[in-house]
């Protein structure tokens, strides 16, 4: 683990997402800044295998984010093991590929709203009461670009990801009386992550979509890196003045 950055290192880091793609990415940055990392999923054998490759001070917590009380428990756990969160980062990522609505069921937006939209919500409330009672926190969820403009196939995901945009901000009003800050980063396509591989495996749609969103993000393409290395300024003393900020992370793909 690299020496800890100041106002960083000890904080306990909690993400929601947290053994695989963005999430995990965010792991390992927050980690090696000397942070007291717990990750969060559903799968245990993935937890396990993203908690290995953290620092000894790191724990993973087997919990479903849709059920409230799974969160409850986890959350309790976390501030037993820790006292307090510092930082909450919400990532859980979106069950959906991009589909033109009349393609998809009614079902398939119910699952949608349960699985991609309710773990944001829930989580952040499940964290709030221990953030007030320290007078201080720091909440980043994840969304997408597809809640700022409007895109074919995105029509559901895009509701979603709008919705978390503009809970985040009332969470971020709401929260700044007791310390707390809340923003949201909506990055567009990222490469090297499980949803992006099935984009680009599953279905000639997606894979046309994001495609043409790749060719033009000239300024090339985003990582989940880049995300984590936002996350960890966010969640530092240099971000100390910023709240309710939906930020793009997109290489150029569009000036959202």
């Amino acid at each position: 683990m690299a020496p800890g950055i100041d106002g960083i290192a000890g904080q306990s880091v909690l993400i929601i997402g947290g053994s695989s793609g963005i999430g995990l990415a965010a792991a390992r940055t927050f980690d090696a800044a000397g942070a007291r990392v717990t990750i969060v999923g559903r799968s245990a054998e993935r937890g396990a295998a993203a908690r290995a490759e953290l620092g000894a001070g790191a724990t993973f917590r087997a919990c479903d984010a849709a059920e409230p009380a799974s969160l409850e428990r986890m959350v309790a756990d976390t501030l037993a093991a820790h006292g307090r969160i510092d930082t909450l980062m919400v990532s859980p990522g979106t069950t959906r590929l991009p589909e033109l609505l009349f393609r998809q069921s009614l079902e398939d937006i119910r699952t949608s709203l349960i699985k991609d939209l309710a773990p944001v919500l829930l989580s952040c409330r499940a964290v709030l009461p221990a953030m007030m009672a320290q007078g201080a926190g720091c909440i980043i969820n994840v969304a997408s670009d597809a809640g700022k403009i409007a895109t074919p196939g995105e029509s559901v995901i895009g509701a979603n990801m709008a919705a978390v945009i503009q809970f985040t901000r009332g969470l971020a009003i709401e929260g700044k009386r007791n310390g707390i800050r809340a923003n949201v980063i909506t990055p567009s396509l990222v490469e090297g992550t499980p949803l992006t591989e099935r984009l680009m495996a599953e279905g000639t749609f997606p894979a046309k979509l994001f495609a043409k969103a790749r060719q033009l993000a000239h300024l090339g393409p985003t990582t989940p890196e880049d995300l984590a290395s936002l996350a960890l300024f966010l969640a530092g003393p240099g971000a100390a003045r910023i709240t309710g900020q939906a930020i793009s992370v997109n290489g150029g793909i569009s000036a959202a």
